[in-house]
């Protein structure tokens, strides 16, 4: 069953097939990488076209997971499916206590100082061993020569403030930095 990608968010990769019956190795890029099975339908995307699929069986193998289809019953129908993203629809995310967002939510905020320097917008977000990291793109290169900031998500020490519904976040950052 074909299906058009609208409201989703990429949640994990298939991997190589495993064995002979349609099985796939599983890359999960939630937070609890078994969560990813907690979703269901999962749409499974590759060059623009994206299908429907439901997990009929799953488990633990080696250092991740391996995942079985339904109607999906050999190697050669699970090759096909090979590095495949897989994405759920957004309304299966579970609602986040107060405080607390999904890093898609920041992507497009614009970034301002407490001082009220408009630094840009949340181009992407990275994971680093310690801290999450802003990446804040200027509007174009800015009275400090900036194109590009990358600044700590540390809430109450750089990050003062997020409003949801201005789409703006507040940080206490040097814009010569």
């Amino acid at each position: 069953m074909s299906q058009e990608k609208t409201s989703t968010i990429v949640v994990g990769k298939l991997g190589a097939p495993y064995g002979i019956k349609g099985w796939l190795k599983v890359h999960s890029f939630t937070d609890d990488p078994q969560g990813i099975f907690d979703f269901s339908p999962w749409l499974i995307g590759q060059q623009g076209k994206w299908q429907t699929l439901e997990v009929s069986d799953w488990r633990r193998h080696s250092k991740g997971f391996i995942a079985k289809f339904a109607n999906i019953n050999d190697r050669d129908e699970a090759m096909a499916l090979t590095n495949a993203e897989i994405s759920v629809d957004v309304e299966q995310l579970p609602e986040l206590p107060e405080g607390e967002f999904y890093w898609r939510d920041l992507i497009g905020m614009t970034v301002v100082t407490t001082k009220g320097y408009n630094l840009g917008h949340v181009d992407d977000l990275m994971e680093t061993g310690s801290n999450d990291v802003l990446v804040v793109k200027a509007n174009k290169k800015d009275a400090f020569g900036q194109s590009e900031r990358l600044i700590p998500f540390l809430t109450d020490s750089v990050v003062i403030e997020v409003k949801h519904e201005e789409r703006e976040i507040t940080v206490d950052w040097d814009p010569a930095f």
